[in-house]
């Protein structure tokens, strides 16, 4: 006599209500942690004369901002051995952008560098839709970089704060805030 003895498979539906339980439960746990430890952002806002380097210019802006800011240690250089700021024609011939007229500088706005007072760096854009005109005074370490998106911009005779402004210059500042850099708190 034979007996059949049917066994019927383990049913996996708990398991799975167990497991997505315990997912669900992590996922509650997590968005709380981050909903507590999360700051606010207080974004300063400039003044009108002034344009945040990061969030207000374009990216061919941004560049030929980055691009003086580090040329500005070479002028500097150059300056004490010449005891006079570079031309842009001397800086050009030296490679240094954004004065060096290649397909990087093109694509920026064709920028037409020129030496005011033999104390500021003007590039008046030929192509004011990608990049407006910039203007870089030299004092001191750190450089003054104002911007123009006006076409058929002519060349600044007073280059002091309010002739600038008034002028449509704009001030070009780089804010360091907690958009930046990460703040570690210990």
């Amino acid at each position: 006599m034979s007996t059949t003895q049917v066994v019927r498979p383990a049913g996996a539906g708990h398991e799975t209500l167990y497991v997505l339980l315990l997912c669900l439960i992590i996922l509650a746990v997590a968005g709380t942690v981050v909903a507590l430890q999360g700051e606010t952002q207080e974004v300063a806002a400039v003044p009108s004369h002034q344009l945040d380097a990061r969030r207000d210019l374009s990216a061919a802006e941004q560049g030929i901002y980055a691009d003086l800011r580090v040329t500005l240690d070479e002028i500097h250089v150059l300056q004490q051995e010449q005891s006079a700021l570079p031309t842009p024609e001397q800086l050009a011939a030296e490679g240094f952008a954004p004065f060096a007229h290649d397909a990087s500088s093109v694509s920026r706005g064709d920028h037409r560098w020129q030496l005011l007072a033999n104390s500021a760096y003007l590039g008046l854009s030929q192509a004011p839709t990608t990049s407006g005109s910039l203007l870089m005074r030299v004092q001191g370490d750190e450089p003054d970089i104002w911007l123009n998106r006006s076409k058929d911009l002519a060349t600044p005779a007073d280059l002091t704060d309010q002739a600038l402004i008034a002028a449509g210059w704009q001030q070009v500042i780089a804010q360091f805030d907690a958009g930046v850099t990460r703040q570690h708190r210990h």
